[in-house]
Order: structure tokens, then C-alpha cells, then sequence
């Protein structure tokens, strides 16, 4: 696929609407376009956990497709209580700003998974999966299923200290269709997908689906793009009683960064001010005078440029000539389920996953020496005073989960495993730029170094076992427990740099959990729930205990333990005529939980220091419920309350009070956020507004920088064209306006990571208002 040039002609996307009402309690039964003679039927888009006994619940397809396409499934369930998302761009797929914060879990201390597959930690410079908006195409997306504080036994996950997010994909379709869709907006946005299900044949009912995306926009601010290009394909093949499944997706991912700021910098230069990758005169210029300054440490390259900075640029990290981050990734699955008999089962999946990644900035802290070769291996002559540094990434999963369910009369019995292996290789490495002119593309791989800084492999090794039983007491009593047993073993071989090479394991053979669930009657549900988890060592360079220096790193690995977490929640579900909703309580201890404090500004790559700020206390308050009006209108909200604090200062080995952090709050976590919708829909028209508040955040450890609460609008609205007897039947036309008001508000907190104090280069605003018509169809 050709990248950001996709033609979006009348021929091959048809006219207009798309079909999906709002957020609050009905939605079109559907994730993608309408079948012109269906009939359009109604769904509820927030699903409760009924019958789990823990905090849980879903996204259906229909709330993704009410968002933009495109938008990541992240976005759509953050209309959950408990659940801050974060990120730069309108559709919340920009990796560097993407954050999801559960009840003051980070992103690295959750769980994701696709169809049970593990996505790693989700985190930028991912070291163990990858990203959702790039492990499948949003469309294809089904279900996602949210627990805020523990997720079941079985997911497939070494991080998931708090919730879980595990999103379920669409199935190729009974009958045959053909799907297509153009997008286009604000910001030259241009997106184009189209889906092929084949419908059952063949004597067994095989079915097949093959899906293509191609998409790119212009950054809100600054100049630069974000291109992607997508291709899933999925498969179901019956086989007697039971069935072999299977997706492969691929995914192209290029992306230019936008600038970190710090507060200072917001109120200086304007929420506007961004990245100077339209001038590299400029940026040559900026490098010099820090130079000659001694801002960069480099020595003079230039004495004639001064050391006056140009207004309003005023120091060497206001503005970078370009930043991007270039991901490629292919992931597959093959899953065999059997029923046995009418009591037992069995599932068995094989998975794997190869990635290869660059994340580009172009420094002003190392100079391009004289002969160092270009992008072709050409010697560069007269080199200019800036290079591009990267982190690279390559990593090569293998693994395989499986389980067997007994129902035993009154008991449903489960015990399963999950088996990884995971070569990563991370190395930093610097690239030759000329000084007359940027001879580099920052939406290309590059090639041809002239110094690598360090470069390791990790293997990791991961081993989960658990069992469970889910106990139906009495026809209103049901009881649950069980136990996991996690290992990860990181192993570190250290090829260049500070030698790291050395193995650190993450263990407990038991965590348990046990629950419980009670109808009171056919319309109130009480649970309850407590379980003990885990989080395995970060296999990385740039993060977790192998982000320490080489002497740190040795004093450490021997003793560090890992992070660990208790959670105990309780709640009420109920539903009546017209409304339906949950009421939970929670409070989570953690222990030993280790935090990273930035070395330095995002550019120098100096990693992280490793903190152990021992006890953390969360407890908070959740709720959310659905009222259905009539017909056609419905209404949706959720409030989450959530105090979490830091209940230890952090004390070095010499006793020394290295921050007093004790009952200081959690970084970037929300006290409260409040979400409500309205949506109607009649069958033809149909539209939601949504108002979204999030509170305030702080961004030290010290709790002496934070960013005000803010409230978000969102409008969705449209048409589809049905029953009138032409070829417009089947036609759907959708306009999404995000952030509706305009809202001047700083959206993503510590991109450029955290630290005890003020004054970091660690926030991105949110962008302002855009809009996106999308017109679908389905033949």
C-alpha cells in the first residue's frame, strides 16, 4: 500500500452517512456499514458485567464506530468510569501522547489482549507487543471488554497489576459483503477502508475476511504527518463440533512527533508552537548558538551565529528540527477449540508477532563529524551541527495459551497456561546529517550510522498457570475462586555500552482471587472481589531496572523486588424498565512499586532512574448508568471518584530523604471525571453530544506542578438512506466534531516522563476543533 495517497473517488466510495447513534444506550447493531435491505435494529453500546464478580464492562461495536474511523478503540472506552485517556490528536492513535490511566494505573501496569493474544503494556518503544491501533484495523474491532481492577485469571498478561483491556474481534461475516468507506476533514485528513467477507462455503462453512486501510492527516500544528496503512485478514473453519480460527494483520505505522513542552514553555510560546521542521536553516542556526553558548556541551561549529537565541525561541530544547516514529508490525494467530463432550472443553492458541521500530529525533546535542556517511553511505563533506538520534527496536514473539473447562454439576472448572518467548533487540544509534540542507527523511528507516551508543538483546521468558472454579451455590449465590502462578525471567546480553548482561526474574506461585456474586432479584446484582497480581521486569534499556546504570543496575538486580498489588472491590448492578447502570467501591494497596525519574530532557535518551517509593493506597468510587427515554432518545453517564497517594518518601540506601513523596498524589491521576451523552436516533437520523470532564493532574512526584481540570464536547450526527426504493438505500453519511468548544487544554501528561520537581518538558496540549465526514456503504 502506498502511504497517505489513497484516492477517495464517487466511484469507489459511495454517498453518505454512517450509521451508528450515540454513546448513551443504543447504538446500530452493526460495526460496519448497513446491509441496504436489513433492518435497522438497535443495541445497547455499554454492556455491564452481569454475572462477574468483579468491576467489568464492555464497549460494543457500535460505541467505536460512532467515533471517527479511525479513532482508536482506547478512545471509545473512556466514557467508562474509572478510565482517563489521553493523547494529542482528535482520533487517539498518535503512540507518543496515547496514555490510559485505570483507577491510577498507568498504562505499563495494565493488561491488553487481542482475542487473548497478548499487546504487551501498550507503552511507547513497546518491549512486548504493540499498540491496538496498530494490532488491528478500529472497524474490525467487535468488543472490548474493560475490568478497572482486576482481570480474570487467564488473561495473557505479565503487567496487569490493575485492570485489563481485552478487545475481541469482528468475525467474518455468514454472507457475503463487500464494505467500503471513505473518511476525509480537518487537517487534509484522507482515510480509506474497505472489507471483503466471503460468507460461509464449502461443505464445512468456511468463511473468510480481508480487510484494507490506508490513511493519513497533516499534524494540527507544526508541519508534519500521520500516515498508516493496514491489512487484516481473519478466517473461521468449522470442524466437526468444533472450530480453528485464525486473523494475520499487518500494519505500517509513520508518524511525526509533536514538541513536549513544559508549562513554562505553553505560556511563552503559545499552545500552537511546535516543532520547526519547515526550517532547517533555523534549526542548524539554534544548534550553533547553543554551541557556542555551551548549552549542548557539543564544541563551537559555527562562532558567526552569535549566542543570542532568535525570538521567541529563548533555549536549545524549545523547539527540535523533526521527531517521528516509524513502526512496522505483523501479527497472526491460529486457535483450535473443541468440545469433547457436553462437559468438556478444550482451546489451544499459537501466536506470534515481529516488529521492527524507530523512534527519530534530530538533536542538537550531537554534531554530524566530518565524513560521516548519509542515507545512500555517501561521506557527508560539510556536516552540519545537529544529527538524528534513534532508539531502535526489533522484537520476535512466540507463544501459545490454552485451557480445559469441566462443568461439574454445580461447578465450571478451568485450568489453563500461558507459554512466551520474546527476543527483543533496543539499540541508539546516530545518523549523519549535511548542514546546506535535511538530507534525511523522518518518515523512512534510516541506514548507514556513525555510532551506535548501545545496543542489547533481551530474552524473556514468561510462564503462567492458573486454575479456578466458578461455584453456583444456590440459584442466587454463586462463588468464585482461584489461583495463578506467574514467572518472567529477563535475561540481558549486552553487545555494546555499559555492560548490563545479566538475568533478573519476577516470580510468586501464588496469587489468588476469590469473589463472589448475589442476585438479590431479577434486576439488582451484589459482587464482590479480592486478588493479588504481579508486574514483571521491563526487558529494556529505557525502562525498568535494566534502565539503570551498569553500577546501579548490578547493585540491584540481586535485590529489586517486583511491583505488587491487592485489590478488593464490591458493587451493585441493576436494571429496570428504562434504566441500568452499576454503583463500586474499591480500594487497591500496592507495595514496592518502582517509578522512574527522567535523567534529563526527552532528547538527551538518558533513561530513567529507578525509584522504589514503597506503599501506594488507591480507593475510590464508580458509577454508570444507561436510561433509556423512549423510542429514540437515550442518555448515558459516569462519575469516578479516586484518592490515590503515595504513602512512603523515597529514602536511598544511606538513609538519605532522597523526596518526601509521602501522601502526595499520584501523578497524572484524575480525583474525578464525569462523562454524559445524549444520542437519538429514529432509524434515519441519528446524532450524540457527549461532555467529558477530567480533572486536575499533577505532574511531580512532589505534587508542586499540575494542569487544571478540563471539559470536553463532542458531536456526532448523521443519516441513513433506507427504504427509498433507490440506490442510496444502504447509504450512510456521518460528520464527527471533536472537541466541539474549542477547549485551550493540555491533554497528554508525561510524554517526556516524570520528576520529583517542576519544570519538565512533559506535557502536549490537546488539538482543537476538527471535524471528519465519513460516507460508507455496503454491497
Amino acid at each position: 500500500m502506498n502511504l497517505h495517497r489513497f484516492t477517495a473517488s464517487a466511484s469507489t466510495l459511495a454517498l453518505a452517512l454512517t450509521g451508528v447513534l450515540g454513546t448513551a444506550g443504543v447504538a446500530v447493531a452493526q460495526s460496519g456499514p448497513s446491509d441496504p435491505d436489513a433492518v435497522v435494529e438497535v443495541e445497547e453500546i455499554v454492556v455491564f458485567g452481569l454475572g462477574e464478580s468483579r468491576q467489568q464492562a464492555s464497549i460494543t461495536a457500535a460505541a467505536i464506530s460512532v467515533e471517527a474511523p479511525g479513532t482508536s478503540p482506547l478512545k471509545a472506552i473512556e466514557r467508562l468510569p474509572g478510565v482517563s485517556f489521553q493523547s494529542a490528536d482528535a482520533f487517539g492513535a498518535y503512540e507518543w501522547s496515547a496514555r490510559i490511566v485505570l483507577r491510577s494505573f498507568n498504562q505499563n501496569q495494565l493488561g491488553f489482549t487481542l482475542d487473548g493474544v497478548p499487546l504487551g503494556d501498550m507503552s511507547y518503544g513497546n518491549h512486548n507487543g504493540l499498540h491496538v491501533s496498530r494490532a488491528i484495523i478500529s472497524e474490525n474491532v467487535g468488543r472490548v471488554d474493560v475490568a478497572q481492577g482486576s482481570g480474570a485469571l487467564g488473561t495473557a498478561s505479565s503487567s496487569n497489576l490493575g485492570g485489563t483491556v481485552q478487545f475481541i474481534s469482528r468475525r467474518p461475516a455468514a454472507s457475503f459483503g463487500l464494505d467500503v468507506a471513505g473518511t476525509f476533514g480537518t487537517e487534509s485528513t484522507l482515510r480509506g477502508y474497505a472489507r471483503l467477507d466471503t460468507g460461509a462455503f464449502g461443505p464445512a462453512g468456511t468463511a473468510l475476511s480481508l480487510s484494507v486501510v490506508d490513511s493519513g492527516m497533516d499534524k494540527w500544528k507544526g508541519v508534519g504527518e500521520q500516515q498508516q496503512s493496514q491489512i487484516n485478514f481473519s478466517f473461521v473453519q468449522p470442524v466437526g463440533r468444533g472450530e480453528i480460527t485464525g486473523f494475520l494483520n499487518r500494519s505500517e505505522r509513520r508518524e511525526n512527533d509533536y514538541q513536549d513542552m513544559s508549562l513554562e514553555q505553553i505560556a511563552r510560546l503559545g499552545r500552537d508552537f511546535d516543532n520547526i521542521s519547515g526550517n532547517y536553516a533555523l534549526a542548524v542556526r539554534i544548534a550553533d548558538i547553543g554551541n557556542n553558548r555551551g548549552d549542548t556541551g557539543a564544541p563551537i561549529s559555527n562562532a558567526a551565529a552569535g549566542t543570542v537565541y532568535p525570538a521567541p525561541i529563548a533555549t536549545v530544547d524549545d523547539a527540535y528540527f523533526d521527531a517521528s516514529g516509524l513502526r512496522d508490525d505483523t501479527l497472526g494467530a491460529l486457535t483450535f477449540s473443541y468440545p469433547l463432550t457436553d462437559a468438556l472443553s478444550v482451546s489451544l492458541t499459537g501466536y506470534g508477532h515481529n516488529n521492527e521500530g524507530q523512534g527519530l529525533w534530530w538533536t542538537p546535542y550531537v554534531p554530524t563529524p566530518a565524513g560521516a556517511p548519509d542515507q545512500n553511505g555517501a561521506a557527508i563533506s560539510a556536516p552540519g551541527p545537529i544529527s538524528v538520534r534513534t532508539t531502535e527496536y526489533e522484537i520476535e514473539r512466540r507463544g501459545a495459551f490454552g485451557s480445559v473447562d469441566l462443568a461439574l454439576g454445580a461447578h465450571a472448572l478451568e485450568a489453563g497456561f500461558w507459554l512466551e518467548t520474546n527476543d527483543f533487540n533496543q539499540a541508539r544509534r546516530f545518523y549523519g546529517l549535511a548542514r546546506a540542507a535535511n538530507t534525511r527523511s523522518s518518515l523512512e528507516f534510516l541506514r548507514n550510522p556513525f555510532f551506535t551508543q548501545w545496543e542489547y538483546d533481551f530474552e524473556t521468558e514468561t510462564r503462567l498457570f492458573y486454575v479456578q472454579d466458578i461455584w453456583a451455590v444456590t440459584e442466587a449465590l454463586t462463588v468464585f475462586g482461584g489461583f495463578k502462578s506467574l514467572s518472567v525471567e529477563n535475561t540481558a546480553r549486552t553487545v555494546t555500552g555499559p555492560n548490563k548482561t545479566g538475568t533478573i526474574k519476577a516470580e510468586d506461585n501464588f496469587l489468588p482471587q476469590v469473589g463472589a456474586t448475589y442476585d438479590v432479584n431479577a434486576d439488582h446484582q451484589l459482587f464482590v472481589s479480592y486478588s493479588e497480581n504481579i508486574r514483571a521486569f521491563e526487558s529494556s534499556n529505557t525502562g525498568g531496572p535494566f534502565s539503570a546504570s551498569a553500577a546501579g543496575f548490578a547493585a540491584l538486580r540481586n535485590t529489586v523486588q517486583p511491583e505488587s498489588s491487592k485489590t478488593i472491590e464490591a458493587g451493585w448492578r441493576f436494571r429496570a424498565a428504562q434504566l441500568q447502570g452499576s454503583v463500586a467501591i474499591y480500594n487497591v494497596d500496592f507495595e514496592n512499586r518502582l517509578l522512574g525519574v527522567s535523567l534529563g530532557s526527552p532528547i538527551l535518551g538518558l533513561g530513567s532512574g529507578i525509584q522504589n517509593v514503597g506503599s501506594v493506597s488507591s480507593r475510590g468510587f464508580e458509577a454508570a448508568a444507561v436510561w433509556t427515554l423512549d423510542d429514540a432518545w437515550s442518555a448515558f453517564g459516569s462519575f469516578s471518584y479516586n484518592d490515590s497517594t503515595y504513602e512512603d518518601d523515597v529514602i536511598d540506601g544511606a538513609g538519605v530523604l532522597v523526596a518526601a513523596t509521602g501522601g502526595k498524589t499520584v501523578v497524572n491521576t484524575p480525583e474525578t471525571l464525569f462523562r454524559a451523552e445524549l444520542s437519538y436516533d429514529d432509524g434515519a437520523l441519528f446524532g450524540t453530544l457527549a461532555a467529558a470532564y477530567t480533572g486536575e493532574r499533577f505532574s511531580s512526584y512532589l505534587n508542586d506542578e499540575s494542569v487544571d481540570g478540563y471539559t470536553l464536547f463532542e458531536l456526532t450526527g448523521g443519516y441513513r438512506f433506507t427504504d427509498t426504493g433507490g440506490w442510496l438505500d444502504g447509504t450512510e453519511i456521518q460528520v464527527n466534531v471533536t472537541n466541539l468548544l474549542d477547549e485551550d487544554h493540555i491533554s497528554t501528561v508525561g510524554s517526556g516522563g516524570f520528576q520529583n520537581t517542576a519544570g519538565r518538558q512533559t506535557f502536549l496540549p490537546g488539538a482543537p476543533r476538527q471535524a471528519f465526514v465519513t460516507v460508507r456503504r455496503r454491497f
